[in-house]
């Protein structure tokens, strides 16, 4: 009969360095929160900006959030503004940036009938 302890400690090993990964790359809310304050200016305080010609982003999805962010950066999408503000930013402040506006309250919602 042939044992299965070598393979199962090696799936239970790489299980366990994809958690840790998973840790490691987790959006940090308040990093986020932080890192907001400059964006507050165009976009409001909580992303829900009371001036017509900003995005509200308070609410948004947070990996439209992200995609959208990485564009302004790659230059997929166009704002000289917006490609200013987060050239300096980490991959890692994207995600928390992201993070931060999703968890803010915004105009989106589900409508059911």
């Amino acid at each position: 009969m042939t044992s299965h302890r070598p393979i199962l400690s090696v799936f239970a090993a790489g299980l366990a360095l994809l958690l840790v990964a998973g840790v490691a790359a987790a959006q940090n809310v308040q990093r986020g929160a932080e890192l907001s304050k400059p964006c507050a200016a165009c976009h409001g305080a909580d992303g829900n900006s009371a001036a017509p010609n900003f995005p509200r982003i308070g609410g948004q999805h947070e990996d439209y959030l992200l995609h959208s962010l990485r564009a302004y950066r790659n230059g997929g999408r166009k704002n000289a503004i917006m490609a200013s503000q987060i050239a300096n930013l980490s991959e890692q402040d994207l995600r928390d940036l992201a993070a931060f506006y999703a968890r803010q309250k915004g105009p989106l919602g589900v409508v059911r009938h």
